[in-house]
């Protein structure tokens, strides 16, 4: 057998002049040349080495990209990247400038549709068959979804329209039985009990009452079943499904054993695929698990708080809560919109819920969070961790609009903590008792203290901290942005500024904010969200309101799809690192 088979192979073309005998030996290299760069660089590693045989024989039997291939989230699709002309530049995956960690339309013919966001790819692939039909195109649309995404309402929304149409779609699940966490629901059962083959004779399979032509469950390690049973499908017109099972982080042994952990495992050695350990131990905590411990803390004492996450119970660190208080902790599934009205529910009958969603997801509930949480006014806390900019997973997961889409919404507080211990006594603090919704915002990654277990405090709803004095500028920061302020202004001597910690976007301040207007020549706000309509924002419209003309200056993120890089890299791009901020005090002063 040849080897070296993906040294030869730019372009899906390529591929279709190998034997079907040969890609066995392709999808060895394509596992081996993915852990190879994952180790070293970062990012997804199970999914994609998961669907290896999978991605190679959809390239090798459809005629991409004429006929339209779509991911589902995209976690898996480093496969389909390498073998459609970026090889050669993946080394540069997620990496400020370089190829983004997730199919993107622009960067490549073969990326039919942007993703980032779970559970799509049904309803993206129907668009496109439709389109087909309605332009008299023959072209095959194919949407391949994991077991987790596929229990998302998006997706049972797509499958009860396609299964109501005659388009050329097949849907490929590819079940694993894990997206993040491990999967959960009915379904995940239902999936199961199809796969033991362990259905009741007069049980109806789900799929084939939405009517598509369903097939499998088959190997989908196993070339041969693969590529003829996609053969067979290209010949039937209409809706079709085909499930497909698979092992997530197949060909590395510790990602087998432990899918939950090498999923994103960071760096690891390539040889024995064991992750490298942390150099230094005494680091200060992420922000996820301040909240991961806290909440199980204040669970211990007060019997009506619950936890709520959908499907993300390791990321959230809401698996401490799962482990200590498993009755009181619910991962709905990819269902953010269940489980903010889940939440309202929970609260309308005196539950205290801690809904964790990531920043960027609680934008697929926005009309949950005001027509059943907000308008009812009722006191669901939402931990919107993820906020600000989250580094190489890029445009899709920055959780940069937040302010700016709850900031307009009557009712909800909105808090964002400057570090872990204010982090620690907000938490504490809603617990014991709001009168309405609030929004707690917060970073991906580690903090500034390392003694953050203090005992707790209560924060006063709507007030501010000053955190330095000073008498000409004055900087306004809210959340953990502030650290940057501090980094800047250490490198002055001047007493003419001062910091103000905000923490409150609604409400806002108003004391002291009249204290500021009054007493300073020059105002900055600074943020890690977006400046259109965001707290720089609404320091403008005070200032409007109550007819102050002192110059603002707002900092924030642009009008503007941030892309991939670090978070350092990221600031210094919006101009809100340290250095920037100490370039333009200098020139106001």
């Amino acid at each position: 057998m040849p080897t070296n088979l993906l040294h030869s192979i730019q372009y899906p073309d390529d591929i279709r002049t190998l034997k079907v005998a040969d890609l066995p030996q392709l999808a060895k290299e394509l596992r081996e040349f993915i852990i190879d760069i994952v180790a070293t660089k970062e990012g997804h590693l199970g999914a994609s080495l998961g669907v290896v045989e999978l991605t190679i024989a959809l390239h090798y039997v459809f005629n991409t990209p004429e006929d339209l291939l779509v991911w589902d989230v995209g976690h898996q699709a480093y496969g389909h990247k390498i073998l459609t002309g970026r090889k050669d530049i993946f080394h540069t995956n997620r990496q400020l400038g370089g190829i983004s960690g997730f199919p993107k339309r622009s960067e490549s013919i073969y990326d039919t549709f942007g993703v980032g966001h779970s559970s799509t790819s049904i309803s993206a692939a129907l668009g496109m068959a439709i389109a087909s039909q309605l332009n008299n195109k023959n072209k095959h649309h194919i949407a391949v979804i994991g077991d987790a995404s596929i229990a998302s309402g998006m997706a049972f929304e797509a499958l009860n329209h396609a299964g109501d149409t005659n388009a050329n779609l097949l849907v490929i699940l590819n079940d694993n039985a894990i997206g993040i966490d491990p999967a959960v629901g009915a379904l995940k059962d239902y999936l199961t009990r199809v796969k033991s083959k362990r259905l009741d004779v007069d049980q109806q399979n789900i799929i084939e009452a939405l009517n598509f032509d369903y097939s499998g469950p088959i190997d989908g390690h196993n070339f041969e079943e693969i590529i003829r049973e996609l053969e067979r499908l290209k010949e039937i017109n209409g809706p079709k499904f085909l499930h497909v099972v698979t092992t997530k982080g197949k060909g590395l042994r510790q990602a087998e054993e432990d899918q939950v952990k090498y999923h994103a495992p960071g760096k690891f050695d390539k040889i024995s695929g064991d992750l490298y350990p942390s150099i230094n131990t005494n680091l200060p905590p992420k922000f996820q698990d301040v909240f991961g411990h806290t909440i199980v803390e204040l669970a211990e004492i007060n019997t009506k708080i619950v936890g709520i996450t959908p499907a993300m119970l390791t990321g959230s660190s809401l698996k401490f809560m799962l482990d200590k208080f498993p009755d009181r902790t619910f991962d709905v599934g990819i269902a953010e919109q269940h489980a903010v009205t889940l939440a309202g529910g929970m609260a309308a009958e005196g539950l205290i819920p801690y809904c964790n969603i990531y920043s960027t997801f609680l934008q697929r509930a926005y009309d949950q969070v005001i027509h059943d949480v907000a308008l009812q006014n009722l006191p669901v806390i939402f931990c919107l961790d993820r906020a600000g900019l989250v580094g190489e997973d890029g445009a899709t997961h920055h959780g940069v609009f937040d302010i700016a889409y709850l900031r307009c919404i009557p009712n909800i507080y909105i808090f964002a903590p400057r570090n872990e211990i204010e982090l620690r006594n907000i938490l504490y603090t809603v617990q014991l008792g709001i009168n309405g919704p609030i929004a707690i915002r917060y970073p991906r990654g580690r903090g500034s203290i390392v003694n953050w277990k203090k005992p707790f405090k209560k924060i006063d709803i709507g007030t501010s901290e000053l955190l330095q004095k000073g008498n000409d500028i004055a900087i306004l920061s809210i959340g953990s942005i502030a650290l940057n302020v501090t980094k800047a202004l250490s490198k002055f001597d001047s007493k003419d500024i001062s910091h103000y910690d905000m923490r409150f976007v609604y409400p806002l301040d108003e004391d002291q904010l009249h204290k500021i207007f009054q007493n300073y020549n020059h105002i900055i706000t600074i943020e890690d969200g977006c400046i259109n309509g965001g707290f720089g924002s609404s320091i403008l419209e005070f200032a409007s309101r109550e007819d102050y003309s002192v110059p603002i200056k707002v900092l924030g993120i642009p009008h503007t799809f941030i892309h991939h890089g670090t978070v350092q890299e990221l600031h210094q791009q919006c101009k809100i690192d340290p250095d920037s901020i100490h370039e333009l005090l200098t020139n106001l002063m």
